[in-house]
């Protein structure tokens, strides 16, 4: 059994409401349920929250909750793997037979089916233990700089000081929108970046980690234009 889980609490200090907010006509949550809905490769989907408005709004939208969250792991800093972990654990514990688990993050609008399922053909091959979406800086990170308290300059990577930007290495960075790994991987809670992962290749103009009303606006705009 394949599913996906969408970690979804009710805290959010920038955005209140964040994971229900109105995005374009439906809450936003309802974007990421609706694009593992469309992939056949899911038996359940599963939102794993602490707040009942949340529960029932996934409910609506074809999600299932067959337990609510504890609040130890509902509060800033109770990170994914956590989360997904307790979930997984949960499924497990109510006989769930899981092969493998994709966590979709609840404000990702812009995730795209294709990539998800490139994600899964790559798991289910054995050679990876987690396949996430990742993507490019805007910018050579390695061309950046830091203001010391004595209003001087000094380069984070001085080494690369006299480099041309096409001799720079290619920074990658977490894309925030969808992350397969095995049960197991869940549970034990392994580090992400490691040798035996690897990732999904996003374009940046369809990556928008929705932090403030000003990110909300931009992510808004990409979906339009999509």
């Amino acid at each position: 059994m394949n599913i996906a889980i969408i970690p979804a609490r009710g805290g959010s200090k920038r955005i209140p409401r964040k994971n229900i907010k109105n995005f374009l006509g439906k809450p936003i949550i309802a974007y990421s349920i609706e694009v593992a809905k469309a992939l056949s490769i899911f038996d359940k989907i599963i939102v794993s929250t602490d707040d009942e408005e949340i529960a029932e709004i996934s409910m609506k939208y074809g999600a299932e909750v067959p337990f609510m969250r504890p609040s130890e792991i509902s509060d800033d800093f109770t990170g994914t793997h956590e989360v997904i972990g307790h979930a997984v654990s949960e499924l497990i514990r109510i006989g769930y037979d899981l092969d493998y688990v994709c966590s979709i993050y609840p404000t990702s609008p812009l995730v795209q089916s294709k990539d998800i399922l490139q994600g899964y053909e790559l798991i289910k091959n054995g050679d990876w233990e987690n396949v996430f979406a990742a993507t490019t800086f805007n910018y050579p990170i390695f061309r950046s700089f830091e203001k010391l308290e004595s209003g001087g300059l000094k380069m984070l990577y001085p080494e690369y000081y006299s480099s041309r930007s096409q001799d720079l290495p290619v920074a990658l960075h977490d894309a925030g929108q969808f992350y397969w790994a095995k049960p197991k991987t869940w549970i034990e809670k392994s580090k992400g970046y490691h040798l035996n992962a690897t990732v999904i290749l996003i374009p940046s103009w369809r990556v928008v980690d929705i932090d403030d009303l000003d990110d909300w606006k931009r992510a808004e705009q990409i979906y339009q234009n999509l």
